[in-house]
């Protein structure tokens, strides 16, 4: 289960990378656009500080861990799970009511 969950870090913090390095790469193309005429400064400022909202604000709603999570995506990746997997996430789950049990106790 350690390496499950050490897989999803994994992805996300390549998602955070990507958007990071979009991120880079769209202002040296705006610098690129400005330095050829195409763009005034004031307008490359300002779709940078856009894009740069943008970014934020799809890395928030990717990476909200308050967001609910359906029942169907738990089902799909119970499914993509391997019998190691799925063995070592019982067993964390039956640690967990264990523990719940003790501190209700």
């Amino acid at each position: 289960m350690e390496k499950f969950s050490d897989n999803i870090k994994k992805v996300i913090l390549a998602g955070i990378g990507a958007v990071a390095v979009t991120a880079e790469k769209s202002k040296d193309l705006l610098d690129e656009m400005v330095e050829k005429g195409e763009l005034t400064v004031e307008q490359g400022k300002v779709l940078n500080e856009e894009l740069r909202h943008n970014i934020k604000q799809t890395v928030k709603e990717n990476t909200n861990p308050e967001k609910p999570v359906t029942s169907e995506e738990i089902s799909d990746l119970l499914n993509k799970l391997t019998p190691e997997q799925l063995a070592a996430l019982k067993e964390q789950l039956l640690e967990k009511e264990s523990d719940e049990e003790n501190e209700d106790a």
